[in-house]
């Protein structure tokens, strides 16, 4: 009986340990909530094809709070793309929360964070290995994601993956080996190019009704859209060659609004009244602001790669990753998209109507390490800013 009764104490002392060490290390940390998930096969898309794979067990790192006002959402590294950042409907007597939506590079799993709350949610049941990039509709019910197949891995595939609660029921391929997408609230705009050009086309939301914008013997171009019935090409940047950028209207027609520039990046404001351009001159890296309605050019106190920028939904501001002391003898922005070369950033706001900037993030002094800012991203109601950190593709948000 004794013995019994010593095994009984030492099993009780056991199970408060325990008891102990959860709400020591873990009562305080992000809930998360993993939808469960199944084998699920791909539908085909031709030589390639990948299919979706079982990790119900795979959690991603736990959001950790840096400081009031800053958040290190995910450790691990996530996919680049358009990331979305957006305010999901609530009741009139909560007050809104910002989700911030991403895909974790090494699972494929696509997740959900609340800023306010701090709820992590799995919001697909699909899980794609190999996710290179994507691009989310506003509402983050679809991300198109691009991925590599076939022998040396030559063939791009683009694939709708969509959310649980997505109207869409199943996702879908879109043709094979686009050189560029963006995406929309009510289109999803791609581009075909080749050795005789590029042809530009609107897809409806659901795969359907492809009609088509613009051709152009140009074979090297990026896209986007740039307001209404508008968009905007530019030729890919290298610092070795000249490129423009242009608006092309509704009827395919090119109007040249920057360049010829060594190392040309354009990024077209939400209305494409403006477009915030950088490239190199003498090795360093200018930025300026483009009055698309009259062509004129504002040179901005600060500089950096227009890539690592993002703006504001009222066109009123633009948010950028500024390099602090950049290497001189460095060619932008190519060694930066090569990794040649890395930055430690701050984030300063450029105000439009003032021409000034305005210092928003040392990150440094507030983490003690360096950022490379990209990928930034921010809410309609630009209170939360979202943004990678190229050096080890961390995820991060910050309070405005």
């Amino acid at each position: 009986m004794r013995r019994y009764l010593t095994i009984a104490a030492i099993v009780i002392v056991i199970i408060g340990i325990g008891v102990a060490a959860y709400f020591y290390f873990f009562a305080n940390k992000a809930s998360i909530a993993v939808i469960p998930t199944g084998s699920i096969n791909l539908p085909s898309a031709g030589l390639g094809a990948i299919a979706t794979t079982t990790n119900s067990s795979a959690e991603p790192s736990t959001p950790i709070q840096i400081s009031t006002r800053l958040m290190k959402i995910s450790a691990g590294p996530v996919v680049l793309g358009e990331a979305v950042v957006d305010i999901p409907a609530r009741d009139a007597s909560s007050s809104p929360d910002v989700a911030v939506n991403y895909i974790e590079r090494q699972s494929g799993n696509v997740f959900s964070y609340l800023t306010h709350t701090g709820m992590l949610t799995r919001t697909s049941n699909k899980t794609i290995p190999g996710i290179q990039s994507a691009a989310w509709l506003p509402d983050a019910s679809v991300a198109f994601v691009r991925y590599l197949s076939g022998d040396n891995f030559s063939t791009i595939n683009t694939y709708a993956l969509p959310s649980v609660s997505s109207a869409i029921s199943s996702g879908f391929f879109l043709p094979q080996n686009l050189s560029d997408i963006r995406v929309s609230s009510t289109s999803v705009l791609i581009l075909a190019s080749g050795v005789n050009g590029s042809v530009a086309s609107t897809v409806h939301l659901d795969g359907t009704r492809t009609s088509a914008v613009f051709s152009t013997p140009l074979s090297s171009l990026r896209i986007s859209f740039a307001g209404k019935n508008q968009y905007l090409a530019y030729t890919k940047p290298s610092v070795s060659l000249s490129g423009s950028a242009f608006l092309v209207n509704s009827s395919g027609h090119f109007s040249r609004i920057a360049g010829p520039l060594n190392g040309l990046i354009a990024l077209a404001s939400h209305s494409g009244k403006w477009t915030l351009i950088s490239y190199t001159l003498n090795n360093a890296m200018q930025l300026e602001l483009v009055d698309t309605t009259n062509g004129s050019v504002v040179p901005l106190p600060v500089a950096t790669i227009a890539d690592k920028c993002v703006w504001t939904a009222d066109d009123s501001s633009v948010y950028c990753g500024i390099p602090m002391n950049p290497p001189s003898d460095s060619a932008y922005p190519d060694d930066w998209y090569q990794g040649v070369v890395q930055f430690s950033d701050r984030i300063w706001k450029i105000d439009v109507s003032g021409r000034f900037a305005q210092l928003v993030l040392d990150f440094p002094s507030e983490t003690k390490t360096s950022l490379d800012a990209e990928a930034l991203a921010i809410d309609p109601l630009n209170t939360t800013l979202v943004f990678v950190n190229k050096n080890d593709l961390s995820l991060w948000s910050y309070q405005l």
